[in-house]
């Protein structure tokens, strides 16, 4: 099975736009302050199943500036209704400052939002589909009759839509295409006037991903549905200059900088721990194995364990972990000091002088001292 390729989604300035995965839904901002507009890319069905108009309204309360011009791009094979009908009267309210595009296909509860917009741009090479509400129902007789008279109010509701953009246009011309799902062209759309301008063609999957919802209307074109069986366009690998090689090292150099640097800190036992650490990468890395073997180095001596700083630097050990290391081995050999190896400041306090600890043994014998020269005396 074929591996299906994300479509790529562009602003008008060229610029890929980073898309959410389940219906490739995006708002941007782009231009200076002075010359901001937002752009709304609608790419996927409306509702529960892609974008609600809970998130479309959400997001464009969150962008919207009141004053700048604002572009809603649709590909979409549509959605639920009322979310169709509540991003529809969103793009109405921003007034004239609101153009809806059409860049591959507005069908059914898409084709009603878009038509929202005070200019509608068609390309080309896309459509819009318009026809009858329908749901699923279950239940007796009267539950149907319900959802009968529901999906008729639906249907006005659809009507009242469409000729708030074309007032012009003959209902009841109107209401035969929407029965008999019509599918428009660019040209036809304008012609009608659920559009204002065609506009450039782009090449963009009418599908979306979702040709198992394209397949359930009556009159889908068969050019739409060839796309489902399309092979996915893979994109040539983008051709990048070859890195250029690293500098070629010098291992002796860089192995004498560590001999030099040893024997100039009084550490030239740990010459083999750090040339093993360091691998002679770069002078950077032995510049820094060499400062932290000194202050390791520094660590081992204050804890009169300066055989175990070779060992520390062998397992890459930082200085915290050092400290640790060398306080658990003195603890635990009876030492009992605390490693310091800062020296002391001036405003340090004083160390307080321990209290000398208790000798059982002494203070046995001071007492049976004491009681022998009481008996004594009491016989004298």
């Amino acid at each position: 099975m074929s591996k299906k390729s994300k479509p790529r989604i562009y602003d008008k300035a060229g610029k890929q736009v980073t898309v959410a995965d389940k219906s490739w839904y995006t708002f941007q901002a782009s231009g200076e302050a002075e010359q901001r507009s937002i752009e709304i890319f609608v790419y996927g069905e409306i509702g529960a199943w892609g974008v609600t108009a809970n998130q479309f309204l959400r997001d464009l309360r969150a962008m919207d500036d009141g004053v700048s011009p604002v572009i809603a791009a649709f590909n979409s094979i549509g959605g639920e209704l009322f979310d169709g009908l509540a991003i529809h009267n969103a793009l109405s309210r921003l007034g004239e400052r609101c153009i809806g595009r059409i860049d591959a296909l507005a069908a059914s509860a898409a084709g009603v939002a878009v038509c929202g917009a005070h200019r509608v741009v068609i390309a080309a090479n896309a459509m819009l589909m318009i026809h009858n509400p329908w749901t699923y129902a279950a239940g007796d007789a009267d539950d149907l009759r319900k959802v009968a008279d529901a999906l008729d109010q639906s249907l006005e509701a659809i009507i009242a839509a469409y000729k708030s953009k074309a007032p012009d246009i003959d209902e009841a011309e109107l209401r035969r295409m929407v029965d008999a799902e019509t599918w428009l062209t660019a040209n036809e759309a304008v012609a009608l006037g659920l559009a204002d301008e065609v506009g450039d063609g782009i090449k963009v999957k009418a599908c979306l991903g979702q040709g198992s919802v394209l397949q359930r209307f009556q009159h889908a074109p068969s050019e739409l549905l060839a796309q489902l069986d399309e092979e996915p366009e893979i994109e040539p690998p983008e051709l990048v200059d070859p890195p250029e090689p690293a500098p070629v090292l010098d291992a002796a150099k860089l192995a004498l900088m560590v001999t030099q640097g040893c024997a100039a800190a009084g550490i030239s036992n740990l010459v083999d721990p750090i040339l093993a650490s360091t691998k002679l990468e770069s002078e950077a890395i032995i510049q820094a194995a060499l400062t932290k073997a000194k202050a390791l180095h520094g660590l081992c001596v204050a804890a009169r364990l300066p055989e175990l700083t070779g060992e520390f630097i062998t397992a890459g050990l930082d200085e915290a972990a050092v400290r640790a290391r060398l306080f658990d081995k003195l603890v635990s050999s009876g030492g009992g000091f605390e490693i310091n190896n800062s020296l002391p400041l001036e405003s340090d306090p004083v160390p307080k002088v321990q209290a000398k600890q208790t000798d059982p043994q002494s203070i046995w014998a001071s007492r049976q001292a004491a009681q022998n020269g009481n008996s004594k005396g009491a016989k004298a």
